[in-house]
């Protein structure tokens, strides 16, 4: 619906938002980083935001995702009488669906850039070999992507497949020995939630390292156009 008040509570939610509807955010987290002019209330983190402040910004709408923002938050936002979007995103497929139904919830038919993200995946050639990896999200303690994952996924799509896809947990805490002994051909680092860096984390593994964007890795969004062909660069780098 036109002239569509929203408060985002997902960095990447925030992005898909500002480029296809400029205007309509009023709000978004402190670590909503994208677009870099993006000009709107901060209403604080994504597992503390400012309920009272959202509120007093009267959005007719709150996008949020079950695994990044916090129920009892939510569910605080709805008793004050505001419409709140969850989305669940566990896998590029899921990605597409779910941006389409925000987009279309603030009022937007569907963007051109959401198109061109589909197709750059689609182009995708299939992987010419496999590689075994582990896909660190934190360390103190070492954690990693378990199961039905959305960034496992797109790593998969690229030829990469995650040790630890079948665990019992999605983000699973594992002795870092363990890991060392997992990453049979390749540790795959991003720069966030931790911010992996060549002088942090490389040196923990025995095997390759690739150091990738969490941006393009984790955010569902138009740096899905990108990430491709950016996913791609950097693992190859990893073995030059």
């Amino acid at each position: 619906m036109p002239g569509t008040r929203v408060v985002s509570l997902v960095p990447s939610l925030t992005e898909a938002v500002a480029v296809t509807l400029p205007g309509a955010l009023v709000g978004a987290t402190e670590w909503c980083s994208h677009p870099a002019e993006l000009d709107v209330v901060r209403v604080g983190g994504t597992k503390n935001p400012d309920v009272r402040g959202i509120v007093a910004l009267a959005p007719d709408l709150v996008i949020a995702n079950e695994e990044e923002n916090r129920a009892p938050d939510l569910a605080e936002l709805r008793a004050a009488g505001i419409e709140v979007l969850v989305t669940e995103v566990r896998d590029l497929p899921g990605a597409f669906r779910e941006l389409a139904r925000v987009l279309a919830a603030c009022g937007s038919g569907r963007p051109r850039w959401l198109d061109e993200a589909e197709e750059a995946w689609a182009r995708l050639p299939a992987p010419e070999v496999r590689l075994r990896a582990v896909i660190p999200i934190w360390r103190r303690p070492w954690m990693v992507l378990g199961r039905d994952t959305f960034a496992g996924d797109l790593l998969r799509r690229l030829g990469v497949d995650n040790a630890y896809a079948t665990h019992t947990e999605r983000y699973p805490r594992i002795p870092l020995e363990e890991l060392r002994a997992a990453a049979r051909d390749l540790v795959v680092l991003p720069d966030e939630p931790y911010r992996f860096t060549h002088e942090d984390g490389p040196e923990s593994f025995p095997a390759p390292a690739a150091l990738v964007s969490g941006r393009h890795l984790t955010w569902y969004g138009p740096s899905l156009g990108e990430a491709p062909g950016a996913l791609s660069g950097a693992l190859r780098a990893a073995f030059r």
